[in-house]
């Protein structure tokens, strides 16, 4: 996915930086501000245990997967619903049951009701954040996802893999600049393609792996482990504004929305971090929290705390340090000629050896 903040690009840096600190002799990595779960799965395929976190729904349901999920999926119960499929390889499920999911007839649901051209064309506001055939065919989906969970015959584990996989292919139609606080008045050449549900990958694992699905200030307390990577928001723009419409597919919970761009209530997920006023005791009393020997710290130059501000807080539990590295800034809206600074920022990890 295309997400505001991804460290794909930087994944090298944390790498080469956390081990220059820590070594590589430790068990337990905790990544609470996990997104889609890039650094997550970046050191679970290196071998560690991974404590995993976000407050954003659809963000638990790709961690839930990517870091969750360890072994091949069966999907026994499922056989007697999809022709065939009790006759594939195991390591081909997964893609079987997805190419049956992407052949499914489109219905006319939520999704299309609220955020197509053809669903909303009556209405008092017209919205075209997919196309009619790919808002049908993700409410089509989503259903029967919904319906086999309820149901009984997928697994917890199965159910995760499926709504991420939805989660990750639909956004790749989206007919948008990047992100979801806007949608573009013509469909654009890669919003016109159908629908093609794309497996997740798997990453298989030994370790005993925990996602949760909470404010971090509220459960920082309760976790404990070896290094904590903290990627928090830099700025004042909600995750929660930016993708709500992977959150309402994900939850396909039929909610209240308003404006132009039908917004679902995001007051539960409103993150401190993008709050200036609040930010820096947020920030404090996280560290001050945690529960682990090493923290790390991601944050650019144009954030809401200053390199000071971290500094200092990160100071009250012990040696401070700091790397940084250069690197081409994220444009979620150049469509829409927001004026930049500039094409290049400067990313900072902080870190603190804990006394």
């Amino acid at each position: 996915m295309n997400y505001i903040g991804s460290k794909l690009s930087l994944l090298q840096f944390l790498d080469d930086s956390i081990a220059s600190v820590v070594g590589e002799d430790y068990d337990t990595f905790c990544d609470l501000f996990a997104g889609t779960g890039i650094v997550g799965s970046y050191f679970k395929k290196k071998g560690y245990r991974i404590v995993a976190n976000d407050i954003q729904y659809y963000s638990y349901v790709l961690n839930r997967h990517y870091i969750g999920n360890n072994k091949e999926l069966h999907f026994f119960k499922l056989a007697d619903e999809i022709p065939g499929l009790k006759h594939i390889e195991l390591t081909e499920r997964r893609s079987y049951v997805c190419n049956y999911l992407s052949n499914l007839k489109g219905v006319e649901g939520y999704i299309y009701k609220n955020y197509c051209h053809g669903g909303t064309e009556n209405k008092a506001v017209q919205r075209q954040y997919f196309s009619d055939e790919n808002g049908k065919r993700t409410d089509a989906i989503r259903q029967i996802i919904e319906h086999w969970q309820e149901r009984a015959i997928v697994s917890n584990d199965e159910y995760y893999f499926l709504l991420a996989s939805l989660i990750e292919s639909i956004d790749k139609y989206a007919n948008t600049a990047s992100v979801y606080g806007a949608f573009l008045k013509q469909l654009k050449k890669s919003a016109q393609n159908t629908l093609v549900l794309k497996p997740a990958d798997l990453i298989t694992s030994d370790q005993n792996h925990r996602v949760y699905n909470a404010d971090i200030n509220e459960i920082i307390s309760k976790i404990r482990g070896d290094v904590l990577y903290l990627d928090p928001p830099y700025n004042h723009r909600q995750y929660a504004t930016n993708y709500h419409l992977l959150e309402t597919i994900a939850r396909y919970d039929n909610p209240k929305i308003h404006g132009k761009t039908g917004l679902r209530d995001y007051d539960r997920q409103k993150s401190l971090y993008c709050s200036r006023p609040q930010v820096k005791a947020a920030f404090q009393e996280l560290i001050l929290g945690a529960k682990v020997k090493y923290i790390f710290l991601s944050y650019n130059n144009e954030g809401l705390m200053t390199l000071d501000d971290v500094k200092q807080i990160m100071s009250l539990r012990g040696k401070y340090g700091l790397f940084t590295k250069e690197y081409n800034r994220f444009k979620a809206d150049r469509a829409e000629n927001r004026s930049y600074k500039a094409d290049k920022t400067t990313e900072y990890l902080h870190y603190v050896v804990c006394a």
